[in-house]
């Protein structure tokens, strides 16, 4: 589980664990994912994703090119099961 880890480096708010919508331009198409485990800043609304669920996006991400992809939108729970 995200932790909380401070203040928003851009507002001084306070960063908290909530989610996010990721979103790739392929160029050919995109890939969306919500609902993306994120530190999420209670004032300005910006978010962070950690190192591992970045490189599961990152996999998603090359798994879309490969198949070439025009539009993928999912939701995180149900690929990271």
């Amino acid at each position: 589980m995200i932790e909380n880890v401070g203040h928003c480096p851009l507002c001084g708010g306070e960063k908290q664990p909530g989610t996010t919508t990721f979103a790739v331009d392929l160029k050919f198409g995109v890939v969306v994912v919500t609902e993306v485990p994120a530190l999420v800043c209670t004032k300005c609304g910006d978010a962070w994703i950690e190192n591992p669920v970045a490189e599961k996006l990152e996999e998603m991400v090359v798994e879309a090119r490969r198949k070439h992809t025009v539009v993928e939108v999912t939701q995180w729970q149900q690929v990271a099961a």
